[in-house]
């Protein structure tokens, strides 16, 4: 994963290294159909299908951690498991 900033979200992060795959990000959604194109959104507390809570919230907290890992130089794994 790696710091990223585009008008649209301002800082967020993106997942590398996805084969065929580009520009997965995670950044703010509370309604999954309406606001995510592939794209994952931290919230929470799930409140339906594809309805989150607190995303801003959720996110502000995650950006903040990981920011602080990826500025000492260390690398961050995402493990999906279903």
């Amino acid at each position: 994963m790696k710091k990223r900033y585009s008008n649209k979200f301002k800082w967020h992060l993106e997942v590398c290294d996805v084969k065929h795959r580009s520009l997965i990000l995670f950044h703010p959604a509370n309604n999954a159909l309406l606001e995510l194109n592939g794209c994952i959104a931290p919230v929470t507390k799930i409140a339906g299908a594809g309805l989150g809570l607190q995303s801003r919230k959720a996110f502000s907290s995650l950006k903040d951690q990981l920011y602080k890992v990826l500025e000492r130089g260390e690398d961050v794994l995402l493990v999906i498991t279903s």
